[in-house]
Parts: structure tokens; C-alpha cells; sequence
């Protein structure tokens, strides 16, 4: 019997898939009927969380990285999650936690935010323009994001495979509140901010792909049936993904991704500047390893003014963590085997320097189109369309626009499958693989709250309500910041306790 059986017979119901169903339902009628005082309320709440907590989040940020790599290569860094072999090769592994962790956004924002960061540089550290674009972009996709990700994947996969007597917090983390410092509505929060990130993270993609749809097929952008049938196709195919399984459905599209990714990445290189691109990166990389605790706390020549942190990197921190509890399920999920020590530098350093390449050859190539180009009109300013404008100034740009558009559905399709296993997780009796019902159900409440909030934001465009969908996870994550320092330091505690035993 694996250690997600054996929660209280209480915790085997499900209310939670009940109450979840209900709030989700009352929030979307809520969205409905009052629209606009629901997208006030939210920009005032994101806007407050920002204003008051954006400083603690950074310093949150720092400690998260520096505890990780004290506890990598301490001796807890020996202990191994389970004792059973790894369920997953490396390359899976790698794949999976890079698909649900950050993939459609690397699309989104590829070559829109270096060439942002490139024409307003937010920071003067006396390096060329090009350099201090990628730095940048590399701190607010890098280390910490992860590291944020990584924290909870640690405490998640130490309670469920290792077993010790050090431990008093309860048998499963995927029931938070079982921390007893912690409220017991840390779980009906984590559902939400999911369903509610997925909503937003399906509605970005969705504007990206039709956009490019659209760029295609030379039509106008804004065509709802066409969104609507994206959803159907991501939120069907993340069905059949996520009822299959983690081995046969979430692993195999995972790989896919990464397969097409790279194809992209090397069709791109090949055509640019090679030594240009490696020399941006290298440099990028040594000055963000280099100034990593000055942006961490944006100190002195760091600080880039609270207007920009507010709009860029503490929108960001915020992010990251509202999806951290779910996403660092996942990776507790699929880390199963392997040593503490692998996990965390493994979670924190290969997609990190995946990214940071990625950013380097799009950034670096968009950089180069503008040079040559001579005069800049915003070309790439549109987050939805910058890529397909990119893909137009290369050979062979249908076909690499339609491959972008499958990549896209596909990495949709990772995050939605990945967020159904997990809140199957949540909502069935704590197993490693939940019920096929709980998928159905989930997969279903997705689609509809999805299709609904797409449908309510063209029949009132005005009203900003996928901006406010993704602001609502601005305001989520303020306890998960919380929870996550009270999270360490009791951690550190068990973690101190076993070593000295």
C-alpha cells in the first residue's frame, strides 16, 4: 500500500471535489452578473499584494535558492525519495517537469521580453544593452522560479517516500492543512488558484494560436468560435492524456514537446549568428550568477524602480508561486527514486540553463532583425503575435508558424493534463494514480469554467477578465508566500533533526 493510501477514512471522501465544484460555480455566476466589480476588485486586491508584499517576495525568492543548494549538498542531500528504482528515465523526467512547469510560456514570451528588456533596460550595470536584456530575462525565468517550484516539490516528496520518525506533519502533503501550523483551507485555495491559473494559462495560449491561425491563414484575429474549438481540443486531448496515465499519456506528449522544442531552438541557431548567440548567452549566464543576490534583493544599481517591479518581476514571483503547491506535486510525483540531491539540482539547473538558451538564441536573433531592420516599429511588441512575426523574416516561415501552433497546443496540453492529475490527486482518496472518474469530472469542470470565461470576455471585451483571472492568482499567492517560509523553517527543523540523530 503506498503512502498516499493510508490518509484517515475522513480523507478518503472527497468533499473537496464538491466544494471546489460549488465555488466554482457561485465565482463564475459572480464573474457573470457583476463583471466589472469582480475585475475592480481583483486589480485592487493584485495591486495591493504587490504594493505591500513585492520586497518580502524577492527576499522570499533568495531564500528559497539558498536553502535548496544548502540542502543539495548537505548530507540530506543523500536521502533518497523512496526506495524503489526511478519510475521515470532522466530525459522523461527532465521533459515532464519542464512541460508542466513553465512550457507555453517560453513561446508567449520568447521574443517579446528580451526585446522589452533590450529597448528599456531595467538595470545599469555598465554592460551593452544586449547583455543586460538576457540578464534580466533570465532572473525572471531562472533560478528563483524554480526555486519556488522546487521547495514544495522537496517537503511533498520527503513526506510521502521517506519514512522516518522525525516527521509529525502527516502522511501526505497534498493535504497542506495536515501541517497543523498551516489552515485547513490551504487545499480548496491551491484548487482554486489552479483551476484559475489553468483558465488564464488556457486563454493566453488560446489568443497566441489563434493569432497565429490567423496570421496563417491571412484572417482577422478575434474569432471566438475558433477559440472555443481550441479549448475543446486542448482540454480533450489533456482528457485522454491524463486518463491514460502518467507513463502512457503525460510522459509521451512531455517528450513530444521537448522533441519539437528543440527543433525550433536548432532551425533558428543554424540561421543566425552562432558565436553571437553563445557569446550573449555565456556572458548573460556569468553575470547572473555573478549578480544574483543584488537583482534577488534589487539593491543599488539593481534596483530597476518599484513601478517596473511591480509590473514585471513581482507579477512574476507572484506567479510562480500561486502554481507552486500544484506544480511541486508533480514534480514530488515524478520524482519518485531519486535522491534529494538530484531532484533539486536537477529541477533548479537544467530547465533554468534550457531556458536561458532559448531566451539567448530567440533574443539574440530578434536583436540582430532590428539592427538590420534600421528603424523599430513595435514589431514585436503584440505578446500574442511576436513570434509569428519573428518566423516571417525566416525561410520556410509557414512552416515553422505551423509547428509553433502544435507546440503551443501541445504544451497546453501538458499543463492542463498535469493540473487534472494533480487536482485528481487532491479530490480522490490521496493515491499515486487517482481515479479515472476524478479525471473525467476535473477534465469536464475545466472545459466549462474555461469555455465560460473565453465566452464572458468577448461578450464583454471591455472588461479585462482573463487579465483578471490572472490577476486572481496575484492574490492567491500571498498565503502560499507565507506558507512557504513557515514551510522551511519547519522543515529545516526535521531536516537538522534527522542529520544530528
Amino acid at each position: 500500500m503506498s503512502n498516499f493510501e493510508k490518509l484517515p477514512p475522513k480523507l478518503q471522501l472527497n468533499p473537496l471535489l464538491t466544494i471546489s465544484a460549488v465555488v466554482l460555480l457561485i465565482i463564475a455566476f459572480y464573474i457573470f452578473i457583476f463583471t466589472e466589480e469582480f475585475y475592480t476588485l481583483i486589480e485592487d486586491g493584485s495591486i495591493w499584494v504587490r504594493e505591500w508584499f513585492g520586497t518580502f517576495y524577492l527576499w522570499l525568492g533568495l531564500l528559497c535558492v539558498l536553502f535548496l543548494i544548502i540542502v543539495a549538498i548537505s548530507p540530506a542531500g543523500k536521502i533518497k525519495l523512496g526506495k524503489e528504482a526511478p519510475e521515470f528515465n532522466r530525459w522523461s523526467w527532465i521533459a515532464m517537469l519542464y512541460s508542466a512547469g513553465m512550457g507555453a510560456g517560453i513561446l508567449l514570451r520568447g521574443v517579446q521580453e528580451p526585446v522589452y528588456m533590450y529597448l528599456n533596460n531595467p538595470i545599469n550595470t555598465g554592460a551593452n544593452e544586449e547583455i543586460i536584456a538576457l540578464e534580466y530575462t533570465f532572473y525572471q525565468w531562472g533560478f528563483t522560479a524554480w526555486a519556488f517550484y522546487a521547495v514544495f516539490g522537496l517537503i511533498v516528496g520527503y513526506t510521502i517516500f521517506v519514512k522516518t520518525e522525525d516527521l509529525r506533519l502527516g502522511n501526505s502533503l497534498p493535504h497542506f492543512k495536515r501541517l497543523r501550523y498551516l489552515p485547513a483551507g490551504v487545499d480548496l485555495l491551491t484548487i482554486l488558484t489552479t483551476v484559475m491559473g489553468l483558465v488564464a494559462a488556457i486563454g493566453l495560449g488560446t489568443s497566441q494560436i489563434e493569432g497565429g491561425i490567423s496570421s496563417l491563414f491571412s484572417q482577422n484575429t478575434g474569432n471566438l468560435q475558433l477559440t472555443l474549438g481550441l479549448v475543446f481540443i486542448i482540454c480533450f486531448i489533456a482528457f485522454l492524456s491524463a486518463w491514460a496515465g502518467m507513463e502512457k499519456g503525460i510522459k509521451r506528449i512531455s517528450n513530444w514537446n521537448i522533441y519539437l522544442t528543440l527543433m525550433l531552438l536548432i532551425f533558428v541557431l543554424i540561421q543566425s549568428d552562432v558565436l553571437r548567440i553563445f557569446g550573449n548567452f555565456f556572458q548573460a549566464l556569468y553575470s547572473y550568477v555573478v549578480d544574483f543576490i543584488p537583482l534577488s534583493i534589487a539593491y543599488s544599481n539593481f534596483n530597476p524602480g518599484k513601478q517596473f517591479l511591480t509590473d514585471w518581476t513581482y507579477y512574476y514571483w507572484a506567479f510562480w508561486l500561486a502554481w507552486a503547491p500544484f506544480t511541486g506535486i508533480f514534480i514530488a510525483r515524478i520524482s519518485k527514486g531519486r535522491s534529494i540531491r538530484e531532484m533539486l539540482l536537477g529541477v533548479l539547473l537544467i530547465p533554468s540553463l534550457g531556458t536561458f538558451f532559448w531566451f539567448s538564441v530567440f533574443g539574440t536573433a530578434s536583436f540582430n532583425l532590428i539592427t538590420e531592420w534600421g528603424e523599430y516599429q513595435n514589431e514585436f511588441g503584440n505578446v500574442f503575435t511576436s513570434l509569428f512575426v519573428f518566423f516571417e523574416n525566416y525561410p520556410l516561415s509557414i512552416l515553422s508558424n505551423t509547428l509553433v501552433v502544435f507546440l503551443l497546443i501541445s504544451f497546453l496540453v501538458t499543463s492542463v493534463d498535469s493540473a487534472i492529475y494533480v487536482l485528481s490527486i487532491f479530490t480522490t482518496k490521496g493515491m499515486e494514480e487517482p481515479s479515472k472518474k476524478h479525471r473525467l469530472i476535473w477534465a469536464f469542470v475545466i472545459f466549462i469554467f474555461s469555455e465560460a470565461i473565453i465566452v464572458l470576455g468577448n461578450l464583454k471585451p471591455d472588461s479585462n477578465v482573463l487579465t483578471a483571472m490572472q490577476k486572481f492568482l496575484i492574490i492567491g499567492s500571498l498565503p502560499f508566500a507565507i506558507f512557504t517560509f513557515i514551510a522551511i523553517v519547519l522543515f529545516t527543523r526535521v531536516l537538522t533533526k534527522r542529520t544530528m540523530s
